[in-house]
C-alpha cells in the first residue's frame, strides 16, 4: 500500500487557503490546497444574558445571523459547479413532518419500541432499489444510511464477514473511503491501476489476484469514480476473477454507485448493475443525483450474507446490522417522495439532460483550447486545473493534481456551464496571454489525445 506518512504545513497560503506538503512512503513530495480555516469564521456561541427575555437583543441578533446565512447559501448555489449535488428539488410539502424526532434506530424491517420512526417509507424505498438492481424481496437486506461513505463501509464490511482473510482489491481511483474501510478493518488492501480514463486497469487487476490466490478476493467495483466518472467494467472484473482461478464462493464484489449507480440504469446501451451477477453488495447517495437536501444514502445487500454480522438487541426490540445505530427518519421521507414524484420516466429524462449538457460543455472547452475528457457513460468533464485557487473557490470546483471536473447533475444548466466558460476563458487571457506562463499538461492525467497543451496540441 502507498499513502502519506508525514505531513508539514508549508508557511504559505492562496487567497486564505493553506498549502498542505505530503511526503509519501517513496519519498515524493506533493502539495495540495486546502480550504480555509474555520475558527476565523465560525460563529460564536455565548451565554444569554438576564434581560435577554426582556430586550429580545439575543432573538434579534440570532435572525440577522441566520438572515445572512440564507443569503449566503443563495449566492454560494449560484456557483455550483464540482461537487455531484442536485440542487433542483421543492420539498415543502415535507416541511409538516420537520415538527417530529423520526429515528429509525435499529433493522428497517423490524420495527423497534420507539415509535416515531418512518420504516414503512423505509422499506418502500429499499424494495424500489431492489426491483432497480434485480433482487427478490425475499432475498435482499438493506437500509438507508447517512451518506455513501457509510454504504461503502458496510459492504466492504460485509465482505470482510463472510471472507475474514480476504484482501481487499480496489483500483488506485477509487473513493477515499474505500481505503478508510481497510484501515478500520485492519484489512490488508491492494491497489490496482488504472487507465488513463479512470477505470480499473483489469490485466494488473488479474496480475495481482494471482499474487494472492490462497486468499479470498474482496472487491470494490467503482460505478463511476469520484474524480473522472469512470465506470469500472463489472462483467470484465468477474471474468478476470474467473481467469485467475477464484469460483463465485471465494471473492466478493462490493459496488460503489453514490452518483452514477442511479444513473447508469437509464443510460441506452450502458452495461447493467445486477443481483443477477456474482455480486455482494450495491451502494449509493442519496443526496446526489436523487437531490435529497441532507446526506444519505442505500446500501442494498443479499440478505445470506448480512446475517453473519447480524445481532439482536433486547434494548431496541430490534436487531442491529447497520453501522450507526441511531438512523435519519427524515431521509428516507425525502427519498420516498421524490422515487414517487419522478419514478423511472423522470430519472430517464435527467439523465439524458445531464449527459447532453456534459457533452456541450466538453465540446466547448476542447473548442476554446482547453484540454478536457468525458467519460462515455458520464457526466463528469475533466480539464485543466484552473490557475487562480480564488476562481477554483469561486465556481466550488474539486481539483486532483493538474485537473479539475465539473459534475453536470439536473440543476446545471446551459446558460451556467455557458457563464463559466466565458468567465475561465476571460482569466485564462489574464493567466498566460503573452507568454507569462503555460497551461498546464494534463497528458499524463487525462491520456495525450486529451491534452491541449502545448507539446500535445
Amino acid at each position: 500500500m502507498v499513502g502519506s506518512v508525514d505531513s508539514s504545513m508549508n508557511g504559505g497560503g492562496v487567497g486564505g487557503c493553506l498549502i498542505k506538503e505530503l511526503v509519501h512512503h517513496d519519498g515524493e513530495r506533493e502539495k495540495i490546497v486546502l480550504g480555509r480555516d474555520m475558527h476565523t469564521v465560525s460563529f460564536e456561541i455565548t451565554e444569554p444574558d438576564l434581560d435577554d427575555d426582556v430586550t429580545g437583543e439575543r432573538e434579534a441578533y440570532m435572525a440577522s445571523v441566520l438572515s445572512k446565512y440564507k443569503k449566503s447559501l443563495t449566492e454560494k448555489t449560484k456557483f455550483h459547479l464540482g461537487y455531484p449535488y442536485n440542487l433542483d428539488f421543492d420539498y415543502d410539502a415535507l416541511c409538516q413532518l420537520q415538527h417530529f424526532s423520526i429515528n429509525n434506530l435499529g433493522d428497517p424491517f423490524i420495527e423497534s419500541n420507539y415509535g416515531v420512526h418512518s420504516r414503512q417509507f423505509e422499506v418502500g424505498v429499499l424494495d424500489w432499489f431492489a426491483r432497480l438492481w434485480e433482487l427478490d424481496k425475499n432475498q435482499y437486506w438493506g437500509y438507508i444510511t447517512n451518506c455513501g461513505t457509510e454504504g461503502n463501509l458496510h459492504g466492504i464490511l460485509v465482505g470482510r464477514e463472510v471472507f475474514p482473510d480476504g484482501i481487499l482489491y480496489a483500483s488506485q481511483e477509487s473513493h477515499y473511503s474505500v481505503f478508510k474501510a481497510a484501515r478500520m478493518y485492519r484489512m490488508d488492501c491492494v491497489k490496482v491501476n488504472t487507465l488513463s480514463s479512470g477505470e480499473i486497469d483489469c490485466h494488473d487487476f488479474k496480475s495481482k489476484l494471482l499474487c494472492n490466490k490462497d486468499k479470498p478476493a474482496i472487491v470494490n467495483v467503482n460505478i463511476g469514480t469520484t474524480v473522472k466518472g469512470a465506470v469500472d467494467d463489472l462483467d470484465l472484473v468477474i471474468n478476470k476473477l474467473q481467469e485467475a482461478g477464484f469460483s463465485h464462493d471465494r471473492f466478493y464484489i462490493h459496488c460503489d454507485g453514490a452518483l452514477f449507480g442511479l444513473m447508469l440504469p437509464f443510460v441506452k446501451r450502458a452495461p447493467k448493475v445486477s443481483f443477477k451477477k456474482a455480486i455482494g453488495s450495491v451502494s449509493v447517495s442519496g443526496h446526489k443525483f436523487v437531490g435529497c437536501p441532507m446526506p444519505c444514502g442505500v446500501l442494498i445487500t443479499r440478505l445470506e450474507h448480512v446475517k453473519v454480522l447480524s445481532r439482536n438487541v433486547e434494548y431496541l426490540a430490534s436487531r442491529d446490522a447497520t453501522i450507526m445505530g441511531s438512523r435519519n427518519g427524515h431521509a428516507p421521507l425525502f427519498l420516498w417522495y421524490t422515487l414517487n414524484r419522478k419514478g423511472y420516466r423522470g430519472f430517464r429524462k435527467e439523465v439524458q439532460k445531464c449527459l447532453r449538457n456534459a457533452h456541450y460543455f466538453k465540446d466547448r472547452l476542447v473548442h476554446a483550447g482547453i484540454g478536457a475528457m468525458l467519460n462515455e457513460l458520464s457526466s463528469t468533464v475533466v480539464f485543466e486545473r484552473p490557475h487562480d485557487e480564488e476562481f477554483v473557490r469561486k465556481w466550488q470546483l474539486a481539483c486532483q493534481g493538474n485537473i479539475a471536473h465539473v459534475v453536470v447533475m439536473p440543476n446545471v444548466t446551459i446558460h451556467k456551464l455557458d457563464d463559466f466558460l466565458d468567465e475561465l476563458v476571460q482569466k485564462r487571457d489574464a493567466w498566460f496571454g503573452e507568454g507569462k506562463s503555460q497551461p498546464p499538461c494534463i497528458a499524463s492525467d487525462v491520456g495525450i489525445h486529451n491534452c491541449l497543451c502545448a507539446l500535445h496540441r
